[in-house]
């Protein structure tokens, strides 16, 4: 592949610039370990501290330990009154807090030395501005889905097509793409008032003005968003978008000393465990993670399951067996493994004892599954997770219920639901090829030559003053 630096043989200096959640520090630290790595640039990474979660701080200290290449750039929010918002998810919060800190980035972009910008879309609307003030292009690494995408760059058009109307937000018909259903946007996007919906129209009218766009994503996974997008047909005047996925693994975490997954995974027969994982953003109510556990005990198979109780995971103190229900642990202790330890997700999805993989369809996971070839039972519980798990269902990479009930909705999913799509699953020999296929075309995209690598190689070259493409 050709090199990424220039005719003067200096490095390109890209500033990375992601907001809160592992959902999306993850991702930026698998672009930075890549671009510092293998495509010729220098990479520094802003972090602002104290992070929301425990798991955030950690991970970026196993990030800056394993890859000293990548520099930190310490960022200090301006004060910020959280009382403004009551009851605002604390994810949210610091967006927010960030975004009104941003005119703050200039000096620090200044003395950084920076000759091109990637930041979230989280931050894209008041970000951009600042890269413009300091004549620095700025990129947008957006970390959900190829179809998360379109719906984020048409959702302002669809609006403005239907003001005064009055009838809310209905089906998005998405030029190009395809249909997302009115009950599988983001909650939030219904209030027109929401913190995050104002934030989300904001970012969504800000695209046009970016450099370029990459997303974590990889053709064969999303091969109508992905066209769609490169093609122009979501929204005219788009920037370059660059299918960089599935971003590759970056670091180790260092694995908390009481979690002993791998070993009991190492005891189990080929194919045979159920991995439950609900990711590090949102809680589960009680009364669903009790018919969750009833479920995956009446289901038969051998499970290990990730719990999470909290939204913070710092205010994660309840008992297992008080959130599972009385007995549940002893019952199923010689064929189920119940953790609330930090695991690691890639090496489990890639143990040859795990054979599927029940979700909530953080976009994360999403990849991570497609990458190791695990099918996926989808679970969405808020936010983008219903369109993930759309793509999920259209790429053949598993199946979902879409009439189950997700966070704001009445009623929970039974057991009995819950324990027969996991036997259905479990036997699904179709099921398993076509993951098995997926995880083919995705190591074959990050390969040398690949479709994603090819994007990856030329978004550098854009960072250094060279030209773009997309294929």
């Amino acid at each position: 592949m050709p090199s990424s630096g220039d005719a003067a043989g200096r490095r390109p200096h890209v500033v990375l610039i992601p907001s809160a959640g592992m959902g999306h520090l993850v991702p930026f630290g698998r672009l930075a370990v890549a671009l510092s790595s293998g495509h010729g640039c220098d990479v520094s990474l802003v972090t602002v501290l104290p992070t929301v979660s425990t798991a955030e701080s950690k991970h970026l200290d196993a990030l800056f330990d394993a890859f000293p290449a990548v520099r930190r750039l310490d960022f200090e929010l301006a004060p910020f009154d959280a009382s403004e918002f009551p009851g605002a998810d604390p994810f949210f919060l610091r967006f927010e807090a960030m975004r009104r800190s941003a005119p703050l980035l200039g000096p620090l972009l200044t003395g950084a030395g920076a000759s091109a910008l990637a930041t979230d879309i989280a931050l894209t609307s008041v970000v951009i501005p600042v890269a413009k003030e300091q004549g620095l292009p700025c990129h947008i690494l957006f970390t959900a889905s190829a179809a998360m995408l379109s719906l984020c760059a048409y959702f302002p058009t669809y609006l403005d097509a239907n003001a005064g109307d009055g009838g809310g937000v209905g089906d998005v018909d998405i030029p190009g793409v395809y249909r997302i259903p009115k009950a599988s946007i983001p909650q939030a996007l219904h209030d027109p008032n929401h913190l995050f919906t104002r934030q989300f129209v904001a970012n969504g009218r800000s695209l046009t003005s970016a450099a370029g766009i990459l997303v974590n994503t990889f053709d064969a996974l999303e091969p109508e968003a992905v066209a769609a997008l490169q093609q122009g047909k979501v929204a005219s005047g788009f920037p370059p978008v660059f299918a960089v996925g599935p971003l590759l693994p970056a670091s180790n975490q260092a694995k908390d000393p009481q979690a002993n997954y791998m070993e009991w995974l190492d005891a189990q027969p080929a194919r045979s465990v159920v991995y439950v994982s609900f990711g590090s953003r949102k809680a589960i109510s009680g009364e669903q993670l009790r018919e969750l556990a009833a479920g995956l005990e009446t289901s038969g198979h051998r499970f290990l399951w990730v719990v999470k109780s909290t939204v913070v995971d710092r205010d994660d103190a309840a008992e297992l067996g008080e959130l599972l229900g009385e007995g549940f642990l002893e019952r199923v202790e010689k064929r189920g493994l119940v953790t609330k330890a930090w695991v690691d997700q890639e090496e489990v999805l890639k143990h040859e004892s795990v054979a599927l993989f029940v979700s909530h369809c953080g976009w994360n996971s999403v990849t991570e599954a497609a990458a190791s070839g695990v099918p996926v039972l989808a679970l969405p519980r808020f936010g983008d997770q219903r369109v993930n798990s759309g793509v999920v269902a259209r790429a053949g990479l598993g199946v979902w219920a879409d009439t189950w009930s997700w966070e704001g909705e009445a009623g929970v999913i039974g057991a009995e639901e819950i324990s027969e799509k996991v036997k259905a699953a479990m036997a699904d020999e179709a099921l398993r090829r076509k993951a098995a296929s997926l995880a083919k075309a995705a190591a074959k995209a990050v390969a040398g030559g690949g479709s994603s690598h090819r994007c990856l190689v030329e978004f550098a070259r854009l960072c250094q003053g060279g030209t773009c493409r997309t294929n």
